[in-house]
C-alpha cells in the first residue's frame, strides 16, 4: 500500500532536515507518495495563501510531516502553526520525551508522555484594544474540548500502559476557566479506574519538572501551559532537537519537529534531524506501519549509542547527510540480522 502524506518542508533548516527524514523512511522500505508544500517568495504569496495550499493538500492526503515554521513576534499575520491546527481540528498535542543514548541530557532514563489541548486557551487569538495603551486577550475554555481532550489522554494511557496522569492547572486563581478544565478531566478519570488520576497547579508543576521528573508518567495541559511545560521537559532530554510531536484529530494528522528553524546554520549542512525522523516514526505508527517506526527509531539509538556520528549540537562533527547516512547503514545491518532463536 503507498500513502499519500503531505511534506512542509517549512523554513529555515526544515527542507535539510525534511529531507533527510525522507531518505530514511525511503530506506525503511515504506511506499509514500509525498505531495510537497513549499513556500513561495514573500512577494508571490501571503501567509494566508500558504496556508490554504497546505490545507487543501492535508484535505486530500489526511496526514502531513512538517518542517519548522517562522512566527513573527509581536507583529504579523497569525502563526501558521496555530492555524493548521485550529483549521483542521487537530485537538490533541502529543509530545513524548524520552532520554535518548548517548545524548547529553540533566537527567536518564526519562519518560514522559505530555498531553496538550491544542484548539482554544489563550490561543484562541480573540485580542483586541480596549483603550489606547490597554489590551484584552481571552482565555477560553470549553466544556467539549475540555472533556475531548481528557477522553484522548485516558485512553490513550490505558492503550499504552501508562500508569499515572497528573493534570496540570492554576485553578487556585482562575477558577473559572481552569476550574471547568479540571471537572471536565474529574469526571473522565472516574471512568478509567485503572488510571492513577492527581492534580498539580502549573507553577509547582515547572519546579517538580526540574527537581524530580520521574515522579511523572503523563501530564494533560491546557494549551499555554502545554507549550511551556512541554519545551521544558524537552530541556531534560537534551533540548527540542531530539523531541518529536504529533497533532491529532478526528479526521487529520500533522506531525512536525517542535524546534524553530534555527536561521544561522540554515543551507550549512549541520542541522540535526532526529526531532524530524521520531515525528516521522509517530507518522508511521499512525499508518498502521509500527514495525517499520521501530526499526527507524532503533537504528536511530544505534547510531546515538556508537558515537561516531553526531550533528554539532550533539557534540560531534558531522553533517545531517552523514548522519543520516549512517541511520541507514544502521536500518540496513537491522535488516541483514539473522532472526532470534
Amino acid at each position: 500500500m503507498v500513502h499519500h502524506v503531505t511534506l512542509i518542508p517549512g523554513d529555515g533548516i526544515g527542507p535539510e532536515i525534511c529531507q533527510a527524514a525522507q531518505r530514511i523512511l525511503a530506506a525503511a522500505g515504506v511506499p509514500i507518495e509525498w505531495e510537497v508544500v513549499e513556500r513561495q517568495p514573500d512577494a508571490r504569496e501571503t501567509p494566508e495563501q500558504f496556508l490554504r495550499r497546505v490545507l487543501d493538500s492535508i484535505y486530500r492526503t489526511g496526514v502531513a510531516l512538517k518542517g519548522p515554521l517562522t512566527t513573527p513576534v509581536a507583529e504579523g499575520p497569525r502563526s501558521l502553526n496555530v492555524a493548521l491546527r485550529q483549521e483542521l481540528e487537530l485537538y490533541a498535542n502529543l509530545r513524548p520525551v524520552h532520554t535518548l543514548p548517548g545524548v547529553p541530557a540533566l537527567f536518564s532514563d526519562i519518560d514522559l508522555i505530555l498531553v496538550r489541548e491544542n484548539t482554544e486557551d489563550l490561543y484562541s487569538g480573540v485580542e483586541h484594544t480596549v483603550v489606547p495603551g490597554v489590551v484584552v486577550s481571552l482565555k477560553i475554555i470549553t466544556e467539549k474540548a475540555s472533556t475531548r481532550i481528557a477522553r484522548f489522554a485516558f485512553a490513550y494511557a490505558e492503550r499504552h500502559g501508562r500508569r499515572r496522569i497528573h493534570a496540570i492547572h492554576k485553578a487556585n486563581i482562575m477558577k473559572l476557566t481552569d476550574g471547568m478544565f479540571l471537572s471536565c478531566i474529574r469526571k473522565v478519570a472516574a471512568e478509567y479506574p485503572g488510571v492513577e488520576y492527581r492534580e498539580m497547579i502549573v507553577d509547582n508543576a515547572a519546579m517538580q519538572l526540574v527537581m524530580n521528573p520521574r515522579q511523572f508518567d503523563m501530564l494533560l495541559l491546557t494549551n499555554l501551559y502545554g507549550d511551556i511545560l512541554s519545551d521544558l521537559a524537552a530541556g531534560l532530554v537534551g533540548g527540542l532537537g531530539v523531541v518529536p510531536g504529533a497533532n491529532l484529530g478526528e479526521r487529520f494528522a500533522l506531525f512536525e519537529a517542535v524546534h524553530g528553524t534555527a536561521p544561522d546554520i540554515a543551507g550549512r549542512g549541520i542541522a540535526n534531524p532526529t526531532a524530524i525522523v521520531l515525528s516521522a516514526a509517530m507518522m508511521l505508527e499512525h499508518l498502521g506501519r509500527a514495525e517499520a517506526a521501530d526499526r527507524i527509531r532503533n537504528a536511530l539509538e544505534n547510531v546515538l549509542r556508537e558515537g561516531r556520528h553526531r550533528t554539532p549540537d550533539l557534540g560531534g562533527q558531522s553533517t545531517t547527510a552523514e548522519f543520516t547516512d549512517a541511520i541507514i547503514r544502521a536500518l540496513e545491518q537491522v535488516a541483514q540480522a539473522p532472526p532470534a532463536v
